[in-house]
């Protein structure tokens, strides 16, 4: 983990929840938050462990891994730009339930857990926007159960690698094998199976451990509608609830 320089630092509003934030509450917010740059395979969380920091992706992506003893860790979940890691610190727990890594190297701004507290003790809009967060997380686990148990490999990846290309916000990113393996939950070669159908109608390339998305109107073709379905619930995020 490293700190970027400030020429070379993204803007952190371009993380959904902190750009949904009033100018006034951004603000107050700012002088608490760490700029890091985070790397391939960079552990976050420890299943058990405490939760020091809390972090909100700007444009690296973060995996939610849960692990049976004596099986190889499944992905329950990722984080991108829509959201934060870290979530059961803002529900009160002090642990962690998850294994967590970086997925998709890239920034993410962090705060330790007692100074979120802290900050959300005050009136403001990030406690509504944490409670909004958490309905559309809770959509994309039961999604995920749901996808994992009644759709295909290749559905599935088709919607993974969506998901992915919208939160680096890129056509072309890093992507190994084992990661993929554990999103789907299948064996390395099955993902290489997967990419192979993928590559050869044309919808992406996969070389070296990296994906190109070459036409993202037939990967969402590909994909199954769990896609729409976790993309429009956090597309709620955006509109403001009525009162």
């Amino acid at each position: 983990m490293s700190t970027p320089t400030e020429s070379t630092r993204p803007d952190p509003r371009r993380n959904l929840l902190l750009g949904l934030l009033p100018d006034d509450e951004f603000d107050r917010l700012l002088p608490e938050l760490e700029t890091v740059e985070l790397d391939v395979r960079e552990q976050l969380y420890e299943r058990g462990k405490g939760i020091e920091h809390l972090y909100f992706p700007v444009d690296s992506v973060l995996s939610l891994l849960a692990t049976v003893e004596g099986e190889a860790a499944v992905e329950v979940a990722t984080v991108g730009h829509e959201g934060m890691a870290g979530l059961p610190a803002f529900l009160g727990s002090t642990e962690s339930v998850h294994d967590s890594f970086c997925q998709i190297a890239g920034t993410a701004v962090r705060l330790t857990t007692g100074e979120l507290r802290r900050f959300l003790s005050q009136d403001g809009a990030l406690h509504d926007l944490l409670h909004r967060y958490t309905q559309a997380t809770m959509v994309q686990l039961s999604q995920n159960v749901a996808c994992n148990r009644l759709h295909t490999t290749e559905e599935r990846a088709a919607r993974w690698l969506l998901q992915t290309r919208d939160r680096v916000g890129a056509d072309e990113f890093t992507l190994t094998q084992e990661f993929l393996a554990q999103m789907l939950g299948v064996r390395r070669g099955t993902v290489s199976l997967t990419a192979g159908v993928l590559q050869q109608a044309g919808v992406i390339r996969y070389t070296r451990g990296r994906i190109s998305v070459l036409d993202a109107d037939a990967l969402h073709s590909a994909a199954c509608d769990c896609y729409d379905v976790v993309q429009a619930e956090y597309q709620r995020l955006t509109v403001a609830p009525e009162v």
